[in-house]
């Protein structure tokens, strides 16, 4: 019987998964550094275990201190979140070792998704559409610059064993790829410690669409439809939504079925979510496998009416899916934006300090906030700087705009400076309004999106104290 989980994490998805846990009589223990004493998910849960100093290589990234504190307890299951060690193979490892309960998929499937030249590989084999590209273990410069060619330009080079865009360039023409390639096994190496790179054609104009998955210890998989989250700046996701504006329910049918054979190729367990690229032809292809919750899980909840971190929960207990793929539909449209603790007026350089007022939507009609912080608490340079995911659900996409907007606008943060009102003019931008969506809208809507330094002035004027 698992009736008492650690959660390794902090901030708003140790609250979400408190939450959670505690509807479904499960006792929860939190693990914080000493800087996050007093934090919210550290009061939300029934217990909580110091692990540390305020860096996450002493604390929340210190798996030895996790495991402790999940024995000193009693705890007899690990949820991880996202982020901090959410894709570690060793964890889950040494939770399997421990005889504690990982609440993720295997060790195996873990690190066979975190190499991008293994999955692909897997992908490869099991009839998942890949982008045309180099995914081996050559990686003479001289041999990877003929491969190039070979795919043609613009080509993307990437970091195997990487993600959120380190190790990542794009190189338009032979006389760059040298210098490129240069950059990002340099870039590579000191963030993943791994300089292992691979080629794809670079697609121009693309969606990111993502499906997500379930996997339970029977056998059973289904995928939960789509999210678009093409609206990003820097390979970082800003606006996510459900399901994909303009998906054809074939071609819905077809990148679901591909998920879940993605997913059976790794024999899959618990939560996960497939991430492909999309041509504006509609053509589809494998980009990635996230092996855990993701950040934007709460818009495919607010259009099936699920909860995923139930979910998560019943498949650690070994109990079936609680449904079929023919039971699942969805309803209405959702939309989530990331509330950051940074300045878009200064490159969206991160901003620390003393929250001192704070306001975010409570029962407003559609709206959701996921939020680890309150007023009176300190934003430290430890940590991501997210501090909340606003969330509208529409009964079409225009409410759904319209209900994000009105949330944002009712978000107030003093102290420091925050992203809020650049999310709003981004959700309210013509590109965005009229689902005219890849990954290069922010750039192309930047003369909008970008008000002048004093009128960026004027906008957050209520965090005129920040510090940066």
């Amino acid at each position: 019987m698992l009736n008492k989980i650690l959660i390794a994490n902090r901030g708003e998805i140790a609250c979400r998964i408190a939450r959670t846990a505690k509807k479904m009589g499960v006792s929860t223990v939190s693990v914080h550094s000493e800087a996050d004493a007093q934090a919210l998910h550290v009061r939300q849960t029934d217990e909580s275990v110091c692990i540390g100093p305020a860096p996450a290589t002493e604390s929340y990234l210190n798996i030895d201190r996790i495991l402790a504190a999940a024995k000193q307890t009693g705890a007899q299951a690990i949820h991880p979140g996202y982020g901090f060690l959410s894709e570690n193979a060793e964890l889950a490892h040494r939770c399997a070792e421990q005889n504690l309960i990982f609440i993720g998929p295997s060790a195996a499937a873990i690190q066979a998704m975190g190499s991008k030249s293994d999955a692909k590989f897997l992908m490869a084999k099991a009839g998942v559409p890949l982008v045309p590209g180099y995914h081996g273990d050559q990686q003479d410069p001289d041999f990877l610059a003929q491969q190039a060619e070979s795919i043609g330009y613009p080509i993307l080079i990437k970091a195997s064993a990487g993600g959120g865009g380190k190790g990542m360039r794009r190189v338009d023409t032979p006389s760059g790829f040298s210098d490129a390639l240069t950059a990002c096994k340099r870039e590579a190496k000191k963030a993943f410690d791994n300089d292992l790179v691979l080629l794809e054609k670079y697609i121009l104009q693309p969606r990111h669409i993502e499906i997500q998955v379930f996997a339970d210890h029977h056998g059973n998989i289904v995928h939960m439809f789509e999210r678009d989250c093409s609206v990003q700046r820097r390979h970082q996701k800003v606006l996510e939504e459900a399901p994909a504006p303009n998906l054809t329910p074939e071609r819905r049918h077809a990148m679901g079925q591909a998920a879940i054979k993605a997913a059976r190729a790794v024999g899959y367990l618990g939560a996960g979510t497939v991430e492909f690229i999309v041509e504006p032809t509609g053509n589809y292809y494998f980009m990635e496998m996230n092996t855990r919750l993701q950040v934007e899980h709460p818009v495919t909840e607010m259009i099936t009416g699920l909860d995923l971190v139930e979910w998560q929960i019943r498949i650690a207990r070994n109990e079936p899916l609680p449904c079929t793929q023919e039971a699942l539909t969805m309803s209405g449209h959702a939309i989530e934006a990331r509330i950051y603790a940074e300045n878009p007026a200064k490159h969206f350089f991160p901003s620390t300090g003393l929250i001192k007022k704070l306001a975010l939507p409570q029962d407003m009609e559609g709206v959701r906030v996921d939020t680890g912080i309150q007023a009176g608490d300190t934003v430290t340079p430890y940590y991501d700087p997210m501090l909340a995911k606003v969330i509208a659900w529409g009964r079409d996409r225009d409410e759904a705009i319209d209900r994000l907007t009105h949330a944002l606008r009712a978000s107030h943060i003093e102290g420091i400076w925050s992203n809020i009102h650049f999310l709003e003019r981004v959700a309210n931008c013509a590109s965005f309004r009229q689902a005219n969506l890849d990954t290069g809208l922010i750039e192309r809507e930047r003369a909008n999106l970008f008000a002048s330094p004093e009128a960026a002035a004027a906008n957050i004027a209520p965090a005129a104290a920040a510090t940066s």
